[in-house]
């Protein structure tokens, strides 16, 4: 290739790459997204400190941050690569009076100076696939405080079997993962996942309806206009032939616990287990409810029997989830979780619980519930099963009869809870 060759490619790149961000310029959102998915991912993230620290990579003009400093009183670090992105932000959080709250800064989320556990919540919505997934959860783990989160929204399939043009269109952009394939990935990585799903249509249509507006109406005749006119129409063609095979789906993920590690029950932790749960309740009636559980083969779940361990090695917590069914359909028990009264409120027990929950998703669980305490079990997302229509087949209050959707692609199941035999209801 010759001199001229090379300079030629280099200035049609760079006549693409401005015509790409002409067209982006000025657009409310520069990926699929609402604020109502950005406050859904708020919500799932769980309590904040009262002036929570934010880290919003590729944050683009900024519409997550400014919802973040406004209605979570964030502090805000919205960090893009893309000084005129900035830009906006700076003047839409001027004209909020969120100007004190956000700091643009021009940086690369591949190569953050950040200390480690500088924010309360890393957030990076339609952004990390600059980076890629796996890289982002190893590399921006280090800067979350304890008990910080990490927020992340991903392109997805959605079906197994997506059409060859989907699936040609994305490999040559950015192969695509399932969200259980993404969920194992993080649980693999060390993270505790606090919930996932997947964005509504109206969060495409908020950022392809725009852009598509601002392509038809381009100046194709301005260098590069052309080709960046061209590769939008043939995404957004992409998206309404075959938007059944793929979408955008939110994850919420928080590093396990170090001092805790957790494992699936052993059969050599059955005496153990039994010591502890028969501690933890006071009686040994919770540990022969765990044994019955385990000699029905209806009702056991294998690897849903998790242990945390303490730092001897010794069995600290456990938590177990079995089978049971409501309105006849298939659904899973959390029950009992025991820690060891030496152990107690050390973080153990929340540890084996979030860990028996990761567990259940891979397992390909849809939906747990739990009769417990209702100012504890909501830290992981539990709501009133009653919301959802389910009831047990005996009186309890209805706050303490609790529900987590672990997958809400189909719908939620409704009517009486039936529990295996041992339970004995």
């Amino acid at each position: 290739m010759s001199d001229n060759d090379i300079q030629n490619d280099i200035e049609h790149a760079s006549a693409f790459r401005d015509a790409f961000f002409a067209l982006h310029h000025g657009l409310p959102r520069q990926g699929p997204g609402s604020d109502a998915t950005t406050r859904r991912l708020l919500a799932l993230a769980g309590p904040l400190p009262e002036r929570p620290r934010v880290l919003d990579l590729g944050c683009g003009p900024g519409r997550s941050a400014l919802l973040l400093a406004a209605e979570a009183g964030a502090e805000v670090t919205a960090v893009d690569t893309h000084e005129p992105f900035l830009d906006e932000l700076r003047a839409a959080a001027a004209a909020r009076g969120l100007a004190d709250s956000v700091r643009p800064v021009l940086g690369d989320m591949g190569s953050l100076p950040h200390p480690d556990g500088s924010f309360d919540l890393v957030w990076a919505e339609s952004s990390v696939y600059v980076l890629g997934f796996d890289r982002a959860l190893a590399e921006w783990r280090r800067l979350l405080a304890p008990g910080g989160t990490l927020v992340l929204t991903e392109c997805v399939w959605t079906t197994g079997t997506p059409a060859p043009e989907a699936r040609a269109f994305w490999d040559e952009h950015s192969p695509l993962r399932t969200v259980a394939e993404l969920t194992a990935v993080a649980a693999g990585a060390g993270y505790h996942v606090l919930g996932t799903f997947l964005q509504p249509e109206g969060d495409w249509e908020e950022y392809y309806g725009p852009l598509g507006e601002r392509a038809d109406a381009a100046d194709l005749s301005v260098p590069g206009t052309a080709e960046a006119v061209a590769a939008t129409r043939t995404e957004i063609g992409i998206r309404r032939a075959h938007g059944g095979d793929y979408g955008y789906a939110g994850f919420v993920l928080r590093p396990a616990d170090p001092r805790w590690p957790t494992r699936p029950e052993r059969e050599s932790d059955r005496a153990a287990l039994r010591e502890v749960t028969a501690a933890a309740f006071g009686s040994p009636a919770e540990a022969e409810l765990v044994d019955a559980l385990r000699a029905d083969p209806d009702a056991w779940l294998p690897g849903l029997s998790v242990v945390a361990e303490a730092p001897d090695g010794s069995v600290a917590a456990h938590a177990l989830i079995t089978r049971c069914r409501v309105g006849g359909v298939l659904a899973a028990a959390l029950a009992p979780v025991s820690v060891a009264p030496e152990h107690q409120r050390t973080g153990a027990g929340q540890a084996v619980t979030r860990a028996v929950l990761d567990a259940a998703r891979l397992a390909g669980e849809r939906l747990v519930l739990v009769l417990g305490h209702p100012e504890y079990y909501p830290r992981f997302g539990f709501v009133r099963a009653s919301e959802y229509g389910i009831k047990p087949g005996f009186e309890v209050p209805d706050e303490a009869m609790m529900a987590l959707v672990l997958d809400a692609s189909a719908p939620v199941p409704a009517g009486t809870i039936a529990y295996p035999a041992a339970f004995g209801v």
